[in-house]
């Protein structure tokens, strides 16, 4: 059996519109200290994460307390909305579970997202077999994730989740079969 911990990343410091280098809170750095010790008697031995600072950091705490390396892996990355802020993110998201292959010019579908999210993890599994894994991740990213093996996953679940940073899904495979997925929630 494999498990992957995907943990989506702690609240992120949303006055910095560069998506991929926004920061976290103050609040959130030491929400990181939850996940570190989450995660702490998983027996862990790879560590992944999407190419965001902000997924990066909220795994950091924990990959240095073991002194493992944080893998990067692009595909990984959260969706790319577009090259405009949306001011009304609910009613664009709305839109894209609705339409899984509905996005802005420049932007992506969350089919796009959920094809490149589950390559790479198809991908680390044939690599990392037996192993337990962690993975910094994204809210859009990861529901993308969870839908693929869950199709009872969508808007409304989506919305379930939208403000639980961090957030830790449990992913456990036998080979690449999907075996059971559990939720974590930080308080």
């Amino acid at each position: 059996m494999t498990k992957v911990y995907f943990v989506r990343h702690a609240k992120p410091d949303f006055s910095i519109k560069d998506d991929l280098m926004r920061p976290l809170t103050e609040d959130a750095i030491n929400d990181c200290k939850k996940v570190t010790e989450f995660l702490s008697d998983k027996n862990i031995t790879k560590a992944f994460s999407s190419p965001y600072k902000r997924a990066i950091d909220t795994i950091r705490d924990f990959t240095e307390s073991l002194n493992l390396e944080i893998n990067v892996i692009d595909d990984f990355r959260e969706r790319k909305i577009g090259n405009t802020w949306i001011e009304d993110f609910d009613k664009f998201a709305k839109e894209q579970w609705t339409n899984f292959d509905y996005k802005l010019p420049e932007g992506e579908s969350l089919n796009e997202v959920q094809k490149r999210n589950i390559k790479a993890l198809m991908h680390i599994l044939k690599e990392n077999a037996d192993e337990n894994i962690v993975i910094g991740s994204h809210g859009t990213a990861l529901s993308t994730i969870i839908n693929y093996f869950n199709k009872e996953f969508g808007y409304t679940e989506f919305e379930r989740i939208k403000n639980l940073m961090p957030f830790i899904v449990c992913f456990t495979f036998d080979g690449q079969d999907i075996m059971n997925i559990e939720e974590f929630i930080m308080e």
